[in-house]
């Protein structure tokens, strides 16, 4: 098979994943969004057919990535997924414009997928994106904040279950002044279609579920600094997958996000680790 061909085989996996995917999602709207998908679902179907007169195959869709997006839309939302989708139909466009040339039906296809590509960006829900700022607030305060508090205490107290209830106390407390200190903000500057109430939640939430995740280690395992270890690579992760979510939404560097904030964060976890063995040592401190 020449290389035209394999592109052709390559293009029919990716339509009739697509179709199954757009009718997957579509399935579980009840706005206008939904009939776009299902009409997307269609052309992508029709776009498999017309490139199965070249190829003479039938193809499987690829499980792999129906699973992937299907997972990553109930984690992320209808947001993320649409931007993901978005950046698929411009590469499929990219590809079909190789082989225009070759096959002129295939141009039916490029306009198509240049269609799908602008009702993508049309179905983004802006004021949603608006709270991603206030996501990333919480999140990136409470990496900041308690990787220092648990790696000061670590060392200060050497107890697994002391330091994560001390954990834990102090990131609820944290949480919810940082979402009252969000709220009062977005309530003077009154931005246009934003809820104050909601920035405080979102702020709040991702607060808190990075607590959970940063502090769990040390009530389940009695090695206290086995369970830094393990909260410093959770907080790693946290950072790795919230600066991915950021840099699909927002369109932003991924590689520059994650090693800024992880640089700070862990700086700061030194800091505090070198601030509690001076409390152990000077203030006597024995548990």
């Amino acid at each position: 098979m020449n290389e035209v061909g394999k592109l052709l085989i390559e293009f029919q996996k990716d339509e009739i994943t697509q179709s199954l995917l757009y009718e997957r999602i579509a399935k579980s709207l009840k706005d206008e969004n939904k009939k776009i998908l299902e009409n997307m679902a269609l052309d992508e179907r029709d776009h498999y057919e017309r490139l199965k007169k070249y190829t003479g195959r039938d193809v499987f869709p690829q499980k792999y990535k129906l699973l992937k997006f299907f997972l990553l839309w109930k984690v992320f939302g209808l947001t993320f997924v649409i931007k993901l989708m978005e950046k698929g139909e411009e590469r499929a466009r990219e590809g079909y414009r190789k082989i225009l040339s070759y096959i002129p039906e295939i141009n039916k296809i490029f306009h198509d997928e240049e269609k799908h590509e602008k009702e993508l960006t049309n179905m983004i829900d802006e004021k949603r994106l608006k709270y991603v700022s206030s996501m990333i607030l919480g999140v990136s305060d409470a990496i900041v904040e308690l990787t220092g508090a648990v790696a000061g205490l670590t060392f200060a107290f050497q107890n697994s279950e002391l330091v994560g209830a001390a954990g834990m106390i102090t990131g609820i407390a944290a949480s919810l002044s940082m979402s009252v200190s969000e709220y009062l903000s977005q309530k003077s500057e009154l931005e246009e279609g934003k809820s104050p109430i909601s920035a405080a939640v979102y702020t709040g939430f991702a607060y808190i579920i990075a607590v959970f995740f940063l502090v769990i280690p040390f009530f389940i395992f009695e090695k206290v600094f086995l369970a830094l270890g393990l909260s410093l690579l959770n907080a790693l992760l946290i950072i790795a997958l919230f600066c991915f979510f950021v840099s699909v939404v927002k369109e932003e560097a991924f590689k520059r996000n994650f090693f800024e904030m992880a640089l700070l964060s862990f700086s700061v976890a030194g800091v505090s680790f070198v601030i509690g063995a001076l409390a152990r040592k000077f203030l006597g401190i024995e548990i």
